[in-house]
């Protein structure tokens, strides 16, 4: 049922850590916009080992919660049912609570990341690259399975990161080619190259941003710009950001938890920025 002016109603983010999280500050913005004035979402830190203790605690006022590291797989046998997006990933960052007292949970990265790309013009790529083999690297090749029919070259640091993106490939049915990270420079000359990595391990790529790049999406949205995205940028190539993805996906989990759609993007994205502005 969709969400009325007068409900008092919860929501959410848990992760540890989570004091950085701009996700109260985008959906609090959503409720204004959606003109939900009962409705509150806080951040809670909350671990693995404390995560069941969390769920058992909620009463019927919890409309929804977003989940971020390390939860994102330690919530799945705490839920009643798994969306096919969450389950390809293994990952769940948005549970829902139903109205029977069901939880249900999806993943809003994967369709953020479309949504992010498309929104910069980029429906589908030949080819693509992904700096890092970690959690979000999975989510891309996800997002990627959607737009790009063609190989899609990993480069990781490790023979156990490259095992783990070809389970990835094969579970998602996408044709990756996994590479040395020693050789991520010839990655920048993909149609379309994401950045998975933590701040810091792209700069040096930067010096190698050749002179026409295409399209690069950096997961990263503080700190911003990363010295390979304000490169990429000065060379004109198309960039988007951590935040485009944030924000994107951060509409999708409002949409679902009121059941209002759509979601502000536009409200949503410049008080990102101006909380992001302020740091």
């Amino acid at each position: 049922m969709p969400a009325r002016a007068t409900d008092v109603r919860r929501a959410g983010v848990l992760g540890s850590p989570i004091a950085h999280s701009l996700s109260p500050v985008l959906h609090r913005t959503a409720y204004q916009e959606l003109g939900l004035a009962g409705w509150t979402y806080d951040r809670f830190e909350v671990g693995e080992a404390g995560l069941p203790a969390f769920f058992e605690s909620l009463g019927a006022e919890w409309a929804g919660l977003s989940l971020t590291m390390p939860l994102k797989r330690a919530v799945i046998p705490l839920l009643d049912e798994v969306s096919e997006t969450a389950a390809s990933v293994e990952a769940v960052n948005t549970v829902v609570f139903t109205e029977d007292g069901r939880r249900i949970g999806d993943n809003t990265d994967i369709p953020g990341m479309v949504a992010a790309l498309r929104e910069h013009g980029i429906d589908e790529v030949d080819s693509a690259a992904v700096l890092g083999a970690g959690a979000t690297a999975s989510s891309a090749l996800a997002a990627l399975s959607r737009i790009c029919p063609g190989e899609i070259a990993v480069y990781v640091r490790s023979e156990a990161r490259a095992a783990e993106m070809r389970q990835w490939a094969e579970r998602l049915d996408v044709d990756v080619r996994i590479a040395d990270w020693a050789d991520a420079e010839q990655a920048l000359h993909a149609p379309l190259v994401i950045s998975t990595t933590p701040a810091g391990v792209t700069d040096a790529l930067a010096r190698s941003v050749p002179e026409r790049p295409a399209a690069l999406f950096d997961v990263l949205y503080d700190p911003w710009p990363t010295d390979l995205a304000a490169r990429w940028s000065a060379y004109g190539g198309a960039v988007v950001s951590g935040l485009d993805l944030l924000v994107h996906q951060a509409v999708l989990q409002v949409e679902q938890m009121t059941g209002l759609a759509p979601a502000p993007l536009d409200a949503m994205r410049k008080a990102g920025e101006q909380a992001l502005a302020e740091r």
